[in-house]
């Protein structure tokens, strides 16, 4: 801290008295004391900036991985690919995940027409490190998908095998950004950058974050090397249980035509999953009845 004082200097007048020295060391220790107190006292009136983005930073931090570690459910629905012509391609969709005590699980199924089923099974554990494995159209058995393949398109959209899983609220690095608006939500602006020990295919995520639910409205990730941009927006936003979701995620690519929506149409919010619910590859996996 900078202590703001004014040095009063000795006058040669005699009316210090005897002990000039004396009155001019009380004058100068008077006037820190003083400028101590208002230092103190504008402390007080307008608490630090620093202070107050510090903890808006863990409230954005503890809400969004408490979300992704109360994560237990069961959901189905289509991922669809829309061409700049208007042109759609649709796959169904079914995902389930679960946080336990080593981390987070999600299991996730497409199918789609003339194509194979294509399973993941991610893994994400309590400090953010990430592990997909993937039986893939033409395999019989799963295998850990190498990372130089996270970020290919899934099923030919725009989402990519790592985009399935929020990895980037648990990395290390994390600025909150100034407050913005999106749309006519107040929102927290929260940038997530990778460091050498995340495994991850972006450079940095930014998250526009509702300030009243805590909850995404719009992600903007962006690619190690190219620097390109991926934006995805969350629309249909409700409360089921005390736990909020979106119902329809649009991904889009800066630069490139088109889009892909992948939207939810049924699920279980609580599914009360187990270990046994996250076999990658088998046969009626996709068959489970949601709830």
């Amino acid at each position: 801290m900078t202590l703001l004082y004014r040095v009063v200097m000795p006058s040669r007048s005699r009316k210090f008295g005897r002990c000039p020295e004396a009155r001019w060391a009380s004058c100068a220790f008077g006037t820190v004391q003083a400028s101590l107190a208002l230092l103190v006292l504008l402390s007080l009136l307008h608490p630090s900036r620093a202070f107050a983005a510090s903890s808006n930073l863990e409230t954005v931090l503890t809400g969004s991985r408490q979300r992704i570690e109360k994560l237990d459910y069961r959901v189905s629905g289509r991922l669809t690919r829309v061409e700049s012509d208007g042109k759609r391609t649709s796959y169904k969709f079914v995902a389930k995940a679960h946080w336990f005590p080593d981390g987070l699980s999600v299991l996730c199924e497409i199918s789609g027409p003339g194509s194979d089923k294509t399973s993941l099974l991610l893994h994400m554990s309590v400090s953010g490190h990430v592990t997909i494995q993937a039986v893939l159209p033409g395999q019989k058995a799963a295998s850990e998908l190498p990372l130089e393949h996270w970020n290919d398109r899934l099923v030919g959209t725009d989402f990519s095998y790592e985009d399935m899983v929020e990895s980037y609220f648990f990395w290390k690095n994390q600025e909150l950004l100034a407050p913005e608006k999106y749309g006519t939500r107040d929102c927290f602006v929260l940038k997530s950058v990778a460091g050498s020990q995340d495994r991850t295919y972006y450079d940095s995520v930014t998250t526009w974050i509702d300030r009243g639910i805590l909850f995404p409205v719009h992600v903007a990730k962006t690619l190690r090397g190219t620097g390109q941009q991926k934006e995805f927006i969350y629309y249909g936003l409700r409360q089921v249980g005390g736990l909020w979701s979106a119902t329809q995620v649009e991904a889009k690519a800066q630069g490139k035509p088109g889009s892909s929506i992948l939207a939810i149409e049924f699920g279980s919010g609580k599914a009360n999953l187990g270990h046994k619910d996250f076999a990658i590859g088998q046969p009626s996996a996709q068959a489970e009845k949601v709830k």
